[in-house]
């Protein structure tokens, strides 16, 4: 089955495997693991090769459509909080905006978007205690994957100007900012 990684109108079917599904929405797994608890731990984990009727079959006989749905209007609302490089750019040359840098610290050390702060316990707890809930925050990671969870978390908390970096510092780089080195994460 070929399903392109950008558009909402992926042809997704029961018979689509769950590697097939993970590749056209990329945050399904963690809109699984929040409506149905599928994907998130060791026993409700699913393998690549099985497909959605399958996952779906062993976990309280879940109807297929349903569940198709859920993860497409997940993903609709993934890509609403999702930024470019180039308008998270504008935000920086404005200062509109906190940047949180949601990788590790020798990531964060080795290289950064100009302003952003890397995400630990104090800035946490800051955040909670004295930030506005209507300051725009953009979280950013490696490729913008995990920055999505890290949005969703801020999301959950009432921070609704949190945005995500797509494709992460890596597009910045590559996008905006050559100067900032690209480096590879061998378990990425």
């Amino acid at each position: 089955m070929t399903v392109a990684t950008t558009e909402t109108s992926n042809e997704i079917t029961g018979d689509t495997t769950m590697k097939e599904l993970l590749s056209a929405y990329p945050g399904a797994q963690r809109a699984l693991f929040a409506k149905y608890h599928i994907g998130g731990c060791q026993s409700c984990g699913f393998q690549p090769e099985e497909t959605v009727a399958q996952v779906c079959a062993r976990n309280e006989d879940l109807p297929v459509e349903g569940v198709i749905g859920h993860v497409k209007n997940s993903h609709d609302a993934d890509v609403k909080i999702q930024i470019s490089p180039t308008e998270l750019s504008e935000f920086i040359k404005t200062g509109k905006a906190k940047i949180i840098d949601v990788r590790t610290r020798e990531e964060h050390d080795a290289v950064k978007i100009p302003a952003s702060e890397l995400m630990n316990e104090t800035l946490l707890q800051t955040i909670f205690s004295s930030w506005d809930k209507e300051t725009t925050i953009v979280v950013y990671d490696h490729t913008g994957k995990r920055s999505m969870d890290a949005a969703a978390y801020l999301l959950g908390h009432g921070y609704m100007n949190t945005k995500s970096l797509l494709g992460g510092i890596d597009a910045y780089s590559r996008e905006i900012d050559a100067s900032l080195p690209r480096y590879k994460i061998e378990m990425e």
